[in-house]
């Protein structure tokens, strides 16, 4: 059995929410990838990204991965969706050995979920347009690295956690 759950997808395709509830369900701890991102590089993605530049930003998130991938399961993270830009960091995905979920999301629903993007630098003034930039660069990879794919658009938290669940065939508590 596979004692770990790993979360891809674009922002505001609902790791966090679907990540706690998954927790909740089977009683694994989750971690979230902006939190780790924030305690590891010391600062927040816009912030790094401001100050020091996209590769920087890529490179602190790709070290937020191999914090991750080191914990010892069971565990839920939720992770950049930029490390599947980086080949080395696809393939350490692949080989982790875990359950690689991609919570598959319409640019209209993340930009509806993300509203002004306000806090999301790569997002701009015009959310919808960059979040279909984004896609079509890492929908192929997430594809390629996934387990299960879920779409998410007309799906409540509470349900992808159950079809987590289910596919990796774990009792709740």
């Amino acid at each position: 059995m596979k004692d770990k759950v790993l979360l891809l997808g674009m922002m505001g395709c609902g790791k966090s929410t679907v990540g706690a509830a998954l927790s909740s369900r089977v009683g694994w701890p989750y971690l979230d990838n902006d939190v780790l991102l924030e305690r590891t590089a010391g600062a927040r993605a816009p912030e790094i990204l401001a100050a020091q530049g996209d590769q920087a930003l890529r490179e602190a998130e790709s070290r937020v991965l191999t914090v991750m991938l080191a914990l010892p399961g069971p565990v839920i993270a939720g992770l950049p969706a930029s490390v599947v830009l980086l080949d080395d960091d696809r393939a350490r995905i692949v080989g982790a050995g875990a359950h690689v979920v991609w919570l598959r999301t319409s640019p209209a629903v993340l930009a509806r979920r993300v509203g002004s993007g306000a806090g999301r630098p790569r997002l701009g003034n015009d959310p919808l347009t960059a979040l279909r930039a984004l896609g079509a660069e890492r929908n192929t990879y997430f594809e390629e690295v996934a387990d299960q794919v879920i779409d998410t658009d007309a799906l409540p938290a509470g349900a992808i956690a159950k079809a987590i669940v289910g596919a990796l065939d774990l009792d709740p508590v």
